[in-house]
């Protein structure tokens, strides 16, 4: 089996190389957004460059598509370190991660995404690594069996996760800073629409770049792959320049309305006002009738129309609030909603 990791080396490609796919930031001052976040980094670097340190260990947690391997790869730039990558799941046994472990140099980042998915056998050998960059292996079965601690070089380990209640505490508790990541902001967007489409070589204008990151909900990854789509679009349908008339007749037809909804989005509410009157409905019942999985109703659609005040979620299910039926253009009857308990 191959090595559940992959090591990337320090300095990544600029960002206006065309092997550049991903389009990410390489350094804290090409980040944009998460102003918070961007500055208590920026003081965690500074400190651990002063004082010659490899970084503490850092968590990232929130949804899907907010940057947080992006920012791993940007810790391991700004400290001009290897960075090694690898996810939960890939890791199936201790000794995966003692390979990976015993590779590392001094000062490297070891990338964790899903951090939260690591097996419990896995966990108790990254927990020494942590706290002590110390490896214990077991050398010899039964009564001849002794146990060797070897030591690491200091590393710093970055976790990522989009579940953070699912993580372990005494994992949690060994990262030294957890940081949160939210949506981003309309001229937050619009600023990651543009170096984007600067960087694709894409002419836009900024009306068209505006309805791009308006349709976007917030995630620059989902904004990056709609601006993909509207860029063929206008090479095939115009000019290749994206205007707003462009973006719009192209979004419209990838089934993205002006608030970012698509069409499972649409469906699953569609499904609680018109099957069940506007709910209240459980989980698995949505799932069921719109053939989705219920996780993925759960992490993908639920938290985007929770924050539109879209849906509400009751002891009793799910319901659709009066601003769903506005936005589908479906009357609204006060008499025919449940008590909300």
């Amino acid at each position: 089996m191959s090595e559940p990791a992959e090591r990337v080396l320090s300095p990544q490609p600029q960002p206006n190389d065309p092997k550049d796919y991903a389009l990410r930031p390489r350094y804290l001052r090409d980040l944009v957004g998460q102003a918070q976040v961007r500055e208590n980094l920026a003081i965690l670097i500074a400190a651990a460059r002063q004082r010659g340190e490899a970084l503490d260990h850092v968590l990232f947690y929130g949804p899907p598509g907010l940057g947080k391997t992006t920012l791993a790869h940007i810790l391991a730039n700004e400290m001009g370190v290897d960075i090694k990558v690898t996810s939960g799941p890939a890791i199936e046994r201790a000794g995966d991660l003692a390979a990976i472990l015993t590779n590392l140099r001094s000062g490297d980042v070891l990338f964790i995404d899903e951090v939260h998915r690591l097996g419990r056998a896995v966990e108790e050998v990254l927990y020494p690594a942590m706290e002590d960059f110390a490896l214990d292996i077991v050398i010899g079965k039964g009564p001849a069996a002794r146990s060797v601690r070897l030591r690491l070089p200091r590393f710093t380990v970055v976790g990522a996760t989009t579940r953070l209640a699912l993580l372990t505490a005494p994992l949690r508790a060994r990262f030294g800073a957890i940081y949160r990541l939210d949506y981003y902001d309309q001229a937050a967007m619009e600023t990651i629409v543009a170096r984007a489409a600067e960087a694709l070589g894409v002419a836009a204008s900024p009306e068209g770049i505006a309805e791009i990151a308006r349709r976007a909900r917030g995630t620059p990854r989902i904004a990056l792959r709609l601006l993909r789509r509207v860029r063929d679009y206008a090479q095939v349908r115009g000019d290749g320049t994206i205007t707003l008339p462009l973006a719009r007749e192209a979004l419209d037809l990838l089934n993205v309305d002006p608030l970012g909804l698509d069409d499972v989005d649409r469906r699953v509410l569609r499904t609680i006002i018109e099957k069940y009157r506007g709910g209240p409905v459980g989980l698995n019942t949505i799932a069921a009738s719109v053939s989705e999985a219920a996780d993925t109703i759960m992490e993908v659609v639920e938290p985007y129309l929770l924050r539109l005040g879209f849906l509400e979620r009751t002891a009793q299910g799910r319901v659709a609030t009066r601003a769903a039926y506005e936005h589908l253009g479906i009357p609204y009857n006060k008499a025919d909603q449940p008590p909300l308990l």
